[in-house]
């Protein structure tokens, strides 16, 4: 096994974005891709061991870009202010994570039949719309994501398989809005499942998030139950 890495560009109307993507170069041919959406500070570190976490398992993991080359927020001020536009216009948000798909599609390793998407906070915000614009997905991953419905999507059936990861004590996704989530899940005909941790607050799979009283803290049991969860998940939908 020797993984492959690399950053690629690719664009949204004028807007350079800058991807990073992992490969095993032991395994021959066209293999299943699958996409990681960053949470709201930025294509970081944390989604790179992603993709080759993504790639030891046999995927070309590819960490996307929502807001452009080299652009990272440094403090909770900035990375709200990096993502309040797309929180504002949804339709921005569908169309900035369409181009990343469009992108990996393109990828001389990746089965264009076999791509997913997963992503965390405000990534896995990402991951849900694009399920709910009815993208040709074989399923989208949540974890601990915003979970509110998008106001410019409406009567779409999903096709991507749902699978969200949540925290029960994550103060940013509360009860009401998780039975929301999942009365729109099924109204939507989607393939969905919502798995909740006990004792679990936002940002459970960041070993930096310890911040109680803004609702982020690492809870490492959570962390590895739900990468074992998405492991079996990618398994099914790319069997």
């Amino acid at each position: 096994m020797a993984i492959v890495a690399n950053t690629v560009t690719y664009l949204d109307d004028g807007v350079v974005l800058e991807a990073f993507f992992a490969f095993d170069d032991a395994v021959s041919g066209r293999r299943p891709a699958v996409l990681i959406n960053h949470a709201w500070g930025g294509r970081d570190d944390f989604v790179a061991g992603k993709a080759k976490k993504l790639a030891e398992l046999g995927y070309v993991g590819f960490a996307l870009d929502m807001y452009g080359k080299g652009v990272l927020g440094s403090s909770p001020e900035e990375n709200a202010s990096l993502m309040q536009p797309f929180m504002a216009d949804r339709g921005l948000l569908q169309k900035r994570i369409k181009a990343a798909v469009a992108a990996v599609k393109l990828m001389p390793w990746v089965d264009d039949s076999k791509i997913a998407a997963i992503g965390f906070c405000f990534g896995g915000l990402c991951v849900l719309d694009l399920a709910r614009t009815g993208a040709d997905l074989k399923g989208v991953v949540s974890f601990h994501g915003l979970l509110g419905a998008p106001d410019n999507i409406q009567d779409k059936q999903i096709k991507a398989k749902v699978l969200a990861l949540h925290g029960h004590d994550d103060p940013m996704a509360p009860p009401e809005q998780v039975l929301a989530f999942e009365q729109e899940m099924t109204v939507a005909g989607a393939d969905w499942q919502l798995h909740a941790f006990g004792h679990t607050m936002h940002a459970f799979t960041n070993p930096v998030a310890n911040d109680p009283d803004f609702g982020t803290v690492y809870q490492p049991g959570a962390d590895r139950r739900s990468w074992l969860i998405v492991q079996n998940f990618l398994a099914e939908i790319f069997g």
